[in-house]
């Protein structure tokens, strides 16, 4: 009874943590400044009819649509913006209700409408073919490359390198554990929650598994998913299996609730966040939290739009962008030597010298992989026809923005049917 009463305290003072940080570094001793910092924008004039529609799936309790709703003030903030030119609606189904909320927004003024959830996809491209006047951005989608619309825009971000940042973390961790002898080095067992079986999910669970596996080269993972993108029930049990079934040792999710941190912090295991820090009501069990700042490409699309210029059909933020964002360390959970680490990896990203998915870092089947047919063309038949291997590494979201690292590689454990 007192676990499941303090989970619900929990989950209470999460919500209100990260409504209170807005994505930036929380206070407290424990905690280093950002070591990827989240960027300031200079400002620049709009037409003063200029507005823009921002599209969420869910509201300010999911942490990923917290994000999204951040970064859009962060750039109405840098740039003037009035409330009526910033129209932000939340709780819009991956259903027909996104066309009628996108025509809505059309017919306030919109000149940018922005949808932020991979199934209003469908939905945003029959809104750009019916207003060719309007420019239509999404974030996760697959189709712009080959719908060819001229008004219609896809854009993700290279967090697959913030997840690798972020492993390092988990991997340091494990080694502290396993040289205090709390662990075997067998034993160095992440668990993951994971919403779906996508790519865009198995893209951000496999990077932060190689970077794992970069300092603590025993480690494994267990990934346990849930069906759906918010669910704070299903994401706590997944978290709690891990951590009781499968002896999991710490936990990271692709899941947008606060489900998982909360069963980290009332069972004392260390977790890795996403979408936002969780120190603020986990400084027992918070370590760091990478996440996809969505500000640069806001500011981005309101300056093309403004200036007349053509919106990139696929745009891709990276680390260079202010687009791939990660937290302070909590030094009272973190092993020692964890910002030099990642601080090294950052500047051989920066660099380019470091690529996540080198083939030399993972097999599949036991092979190493010298080719790769991707299925960067989303025509819904499932069939790889792109060619992403070269130069020794799997180039991810090159040849589109959206993730298509769909591989299952060894040393990795995935759990489609049970949570």
């Amino acid at each position: 009874m007192f676990k499941k009463t303090l989970a619900l305290v929990l989950i209470a003072v999460f919500a209100i943590g990260i409504l209170a940080s807005c994505g930036t570094t929380t206070g407290g001793n424990a905690m280093t400044a950002d070591l990827l910092p989240r960027q300031s924008f200079a400002k620049f004039d709009t037409k003063d009819d200029f507005k823009i529609g921002v599209i969420c799936l869910h509201d300010e309790n999911s942490t990923y649509d917290l994000n999204f709703i951040n970064s859009i003030k962060t750039v109405k903030e840098a740039l003037g913006l009035k409330d009526e030119q910033v129209i932000v609606r939340t709780g819009v189904d991956e259903g027909p209700v996104c066309k009628t909320t996108a025509d809505d927004l059309v017919s306030q003024g919109c000149k940018i409408v922005f949808a932020d959830s991979f199934g209003h996809e469908a939905y945003m491209i029959e809104a750009a073919k019916a207003h060719p006047e309007v420019e239509f951005c999404h974030a996760t989608g697959t189709k712009a490359h080959t719908e060819k619309l001229a008004n219609y825009h896809n854009a993700f971000a290279s967090i697959y390198e913030g997840r690798y940042l972020a492993g390092i973390a988990a991997g340091l961790k494990l080694n502290e554990m396993i040289t205090k002898g709390k662990i075997t080095a067998e034993q160095a067992v992440i668990g993951y929650v994971g919403a779906f079986p996508y790519a865009e999910v198995k893209s951000g669970l496999t990077s932060f598994f190689l970077g794992a596996r970069s300092v603590c080269p025993s480690a494994t993972m267990k990934v346990r998913y849930t069906g759906s993108w918010y669910d704070q029930p299903k994401e706590q049990e997944a978290a709690n299996a891990l951590i009781n079934n499968d002896k999991c040792v710490l936990i990271s999710q692709h899941a947008d609730s606060l489900g998982a941190p909360t069963a980290c912090e009332v069972q004392g295991v260390p977790n890795i966040s996403y979408n936002g820090s969780t120190y603020d009501a986990g400084p027992n069990s918070f370590i760091i939290s990478s996440a996809i700042d969505w500000a640069p490409y806001f500011y981005y699309i309101i300056k093309q739009n403004t200036e007349g210029k053509e919106i990139a059909t696929d745009w891709t933020g990276t680390i260079a962008t202010g687009s791939v964002v990660l937290t302070g360390i909590n030094t009272n959970v973190a092993a020692a030597g964890t910002k030099e680490a990642i601080d090294k990896a950052i500047s051989e990203f920066k660099a380019g010298t470091l690529h996540v998915f080198a083939t030399s870092n993972f097999k599949v089947n036991g092979e190493v992989l010298t080719t790769y047919l991707a299925d960067v063309d989303d025509l819904g038949d499932y069939q790889g026809e792109t060619e992403v291997i070269k130069d020794g590494y799997f180039h991810e979201s090159e040849y589109r923005s959206a993730p298509y690292f769909d591989l299952n590689i060894d040393g990795i454990t995935h759990y489609l049917d049970e949570n």
